[in-house]
């Protein structure tokens, strides 16, 4: 074990965050923001000097943490970081501190709302950083019950129909993961849950791997929006309160993407190479269904709930082609998206607790009387829509490359549904932000200073990694090329 454990501090801050908040009072409300508010901000200096102190150039597992708990069924306290889940600390990190600084005006119930946003962070780290597939299962757990509470108190449009049907179709996932798990475990040579030690001693026959990789995937799949099982997200996007879609939009679903890297391409490469083509195909209908649809909704949570699912298509495509060009793209495609969402939703929240409404048709020509909350979404459409520059500007180039090359037909069509993505991008923005403005919100006010700094701090990743991509990628590229056996 690390003389220092890293990984384990930055999963005890939310946590320790958390305890706090429930041993204070409720009527000290300005405490628990702050206690919540320190708590974030400790899990992201962490992540950070995480990301400062990671070796690139070394494709095994790094800072590995492991305490035996249930030794005879092979349950243990484990985590340790590679290029595939360090970048996506750092990505949880982020959001949940703009979350936090984004929700200080949150006045109902304020105790609970903050104690249920660290509880859901809390899994969400511990699901990036685990490498035993019983602790992968409870952190995803503690994920998503939180989730539920966040919307059905303190959501809106329809919030508790949302609520229930994002739930259920978690859970049919997590029930499919776990199966998996289970049979995982059942195998000679396993008896553990231990990701590693299951790699190295167990022997997967070609016919378990296309069964076992298939089941893996749908579990993982529903969580990751893929289509069929992508109609939940939307709705929940709509009804959550800010905080919670950024980190719905900006963390939950990249767990899906994530565990099938981690678990079923990692444990089942031949698994995965066989049911490439299908997961191209149905990547495909993510890319282009989603796009469709947006182009068609008038509220902004929408387009963007849609927009996300057409987003994660082309992460699920990335996987798809089987290659590192692929996967590099698919991981950097996690990473912008999940900063661009958060920072789409921390506009349309401020934009509808200013303005009342989320509907196109009753907004326009808000950059008049806000121009930077404009700019800030302006920013977000331009990396929605892959401007060069941001950083899905290069996550969609490695993909499309990658997807050309393996699926030509698949391939161009992803690439003919991004001329969609610019045209509902451009036709929000015109809508909303210009146009003859509507004197019903003449009230509304531009951002102040702490208003600001969390959307200011989430455009300044999109443009730094756009910028710097190679910073990104030489996180990543190794454990990827290791990851296909390469």
């Amino acid at each position: 074990m690390m003389p220092f454990p890293i990984l384990s501090s930055i999963l005890l801050c939310p946590i320790i965050g958390l305890s706090l908040i429930l041993l204070t009072p409720r009527k000290y409300e300005n405490l628990i923001r702050w206690i919540a508010l320190l708590s974030s901000l400790g899990t992201l200096a962490l992540s950070v000097y995480l990301c400062f102190i990671f070796n690139a150039s070394d494709p095994a597992f790094q800072y590995v943490e492991h305490i035996e708990w249930i030794k005879s069924y092979g349950i243990h306290y484990a985590n340790a970081v590679d290029g595939l889940n360090v970048s996506m600390l750092l990505l949880t990190a982020i959001v949940i501190f703009c979350g936090i600084l984004v929700s200080w005006s949150v006045t109902y119930r304020v105790k609970d709302f903050f104690a249920n946003m660290l509880f859901l962070v809390s899994g969400v780290f511990g699901v990036f950083m685990t490498t035993n597939l019983f602790f992968f299962f409870l952190f995803y757990e503690v994920a998503v019950i939180p989730m539920y509470l966040l919307i059905v108190i303190w959501g809106s449009t329809n919030k508790q129909y949302a609520a229930m049907k994002l739930t259920l179709y978690l859970l049919l996932g997590s029930a499919l993961m776990f199966a998996g798990f289970l049979y995982i475990y059942s195998l000679p040579g396993a008896r553990t849950f231990d990701l590693i030690a299951i790699k190295q001693n167990v022997v997967f026959t070609p016919q378990i791997q296309n069964i076992l990789f298939l089941g893996l995937f749908l579990g993982f799949g529903v969580l990751a929006a893929c289509f069929p099982f992508h109609i939940w997200s939307p709705d929940g996007h709509v009804a959550a309160p800010t905080a919670a879609s950024m980190l719905h939009a900006g963390v939950l679903m990249k767990l899906g993407a994530y565990g099938i890297l981690r678990v079923a391409v990692y444990l089942l490469p031949e698994g995965a190479r066989h049911w490439a083509y299908l997961i191209a195909i149905l990547a495909l209908c993510n890319i282009v269904y989603g796009a469709m649809v947006a182009t068609q909704q008038r509220d902004l949570k929408y387009i963007i709930g849609y927009s996300s699912v057409s987003h994660m298509g082309i992460v699920l495509l990335g996987i798809a082609t089987m290659t590192t060009i692929g996967f590099n793209g698919a991981i950097f495609q996690m990473f912008c998206h999940g900063i661009m969402t958060a920072l789409f939703f921390a506009c349309v929240g401020f934009i509808y607790d200013g303005c009342h409404t989320r509907m196109l048709d009753e907004l326009g020509g808000l950059s008049k009387k806000a121009p930077v909350i404009s700019a800030f979404f302006i920013i977000a459409g331009l990396c929605g829509l892959g401007l060069p520059g941001m950083g899905s500007f290069v996550a969609e180039l490695l993909v499309t490359i990658a997807a050309v090359k393996t699926y030509p037909f698949i391939g161009i069509a992803s690439i003919i549904a991004l001329l969609i993505t610019a045209y509902y991008v451009l036709t929000a923005v015109q809508k909303a932000f210009y146009g003859p403005f509507n004197p019903h919100h003449e009230h509304f006010k531009d951002v102040d200073l702490l208003q600001f700094f969390p959307r200011a701090v989430l455009v300044a990743c999109l443009i730094f990694f756009g910028i710097f991509p190679q910073i990104f990628i030489n996180w990543i590229w190794l454990s990827t090329k290791s990851l296909l056996g390469s």
